[in-house]
């Protein structure tokens, strides 16, 4: 089996420039880059599957090597669907993301900046724990001293209806 030359270089051509848009900041580009991506993939499945052959209807007089595989093109209808699903969710991300911010450029976010800059060492994941505050272990702190995260607190049982104001 002979390799097309024509079909390695456009396959190549697609996955570079697919790639190279993915890396963008724009949405439009990204959602390019992956349409890329997915012909080129398309492509790459298509050449798997050799030259043309008979349709794969079994025949005792003809030898197996002169059918055609179908399963490339079972993964080429595949890759469309998954590639056609992939790009409505993106457009409706990009048009999200336009009726937000008037925007197809993602900001670099400054606190995503600061967390990669900060050395791997944690103080709060190797400080030991003073006190357990869950509720699923025993604690042996009164009701009113534990500490709680603000609005998760224990609840306390509400008043009659009608009762609340009046005293």
């Amino acid at each position: 089996m002979s390799v097309n030359l024509t079909l390695l270089l456009v396959m190549g051509v697609l996955y570079a420039v697919g790639i190279y848009l993915l890396l963008e900041r724009s949405l439009t580009r990204i959602l390019l880059g992956l349409m890329l991506l997915a012909n080129a993939t398309n492509l790459l499945l298509l050449t798997t599957g050799g030259y043309a052959g008979l349709a794969p209807i079994f025949n005792k007089d003809m030898p197996a090597s002169a059918y055609n595989d179908p399963l490339p093109q079972a993964f080429i209808l595949t890759s469309i669907v998954i590639s056609f699903a992939v790009t409505a969710f993106m457009l409706s991300l990009i048009y999200r993301a336009w009726l937000l911010s008037r925007a197809d450029h993602i900001s670099v976010d400054l606190e995503d900046l600061r967390v990669a800059q900060q050395d791997l060492y944690d103080d709060e994941e190797d400080s030991e724990i003073a006190i357990e505050v869950s509720d699923f272990h025993e604690n042996l702190q009164p009701l009113g001293k534990r500490e709680t995260i603000r609005g998760m607190g224990p609840r306390r049982p509400r008043p009659p209806h009608g009762k609340e104001g009046k005293g």
